[in-house]
């Protein structure tokens, strides 16, 4: 935190300067953080978007992805569009990416959708919502299907744009969704030119063997601590992963119960490897 701190404090003198010294060549600030929000409702199991808001508030971060976001979907949030209810409590963009897209509650009621969000302080160039291995919950399907729910944008940071993906994983004991998860997400971040942040969900700690995959072309950016339950966590299963380009100066896991689990916050900087070259 005191290293990041100290990096945005040179870019501020900076700018108000009027130069760029030396020192802010080692790169661009990008606080990013990962959070299951439990639609809404806190350990308590009570639905209270406001404090929903606060926790998230609370992480000062540029770029937030949230699992478990409900959009019109049932009483359980009161059918709030939670993506767009907190996108304008806290004043930033939005993009929502459902797993689940299904016909509204009654006659003219919006559609029931649920899935990953990212909210972004900064500007959203591009956005997408990629189609990944999943076993549904919502119907009688045996097998693992392909279907959405992997967020990306890629969002302009001082002149680097960065891609950012929001994932869940698999909640289940058998290790083979969540493998075959990990190998279509690694095919998409593949492809993105320029830096890569994923964060998200992935009911597996880092060292599972599911997850090795991920580590060949991504880092663990480990907070120190354990994320779920909230109250008294025993497992790291929010990560956040940062490819090359990046660079971690601190994260933390921050302890609040207004979710199930624990929010995950990463001060990152995008290294002059991850920003394009100017042309001249």
């Amino acid at each position: 935190m005191r290293a990041f701190r100290a990096v945005l404090a040179v870019l501020l003198a900076a700018v108000a300067g009027g130069v760029v010294p030396a020192e802010a060549d080692a790169g661009v600030p990008l606080r990013v953080a990962t959070y299951n929000i439990h639609a809404g409702a806190g350990l308590d199991d009570r639905f209270d978007l406001d404090r929903t808001a606060g926790a998230i508030r609370s992480l000062d971060a540029d770029v937030v992805g949230l699992q478990e976001v409900d959009v019109h979907w049932g009483e359980r949030s009161r059918f709030t569009d939670e993506a767009r209810e907190l996108a304008a409590r806290l004043g930033v963009r939005v993009f929502f990416a459902p797993i689940y897209d299904q016909p509204g509650a009654g006659p003219g009621a919006p559609r029931r959708r649920f899935g990953v969000a990212l909210l972004s302080r900064h500007p959203i160039v591009d956005a997408a919502n990629h189609e990944i291995s999943r076993l549904p919950t919502q119907g009688p399907d045996a097998r693992p299907v392909r279907m959405p729910g992997f967020g990306e944008v890629a969002v302009q940071v001082r002149g680097a744009r960065v891609h950012v993906f929001c994932t869940h994983l698999d909640f289940r004991p058998d290790p083979a969704v969540r493998a075959a998860q990990v190998r279509d997400m690694l095919a998409i971040t593949g492809r993105a030119r320029g830096p890569v942040v994923l964060l998200g969900d992935f009911n597996a700690e880092p060292g599972a063997r599911e997850l090795a995959p991920l580590w060949e072309s991504l880092r663990d950016v480990d907070p120190g601590g354990g994320t779920y339950p909230a109250d008294r966590p025993t497992g790291r299963i929010d990560l956040v992963a940062a490819s090359p380009g990046l660079r971690a100066l601190d994260a933390h896991v921050v302890p609040t119960t207004a979710s199930d689990h624990r929010p995950v916050v990463a001060d990152l900087l995008v290294t002059p490897a991850g920003r394009p070259t100017p042309r001249r």
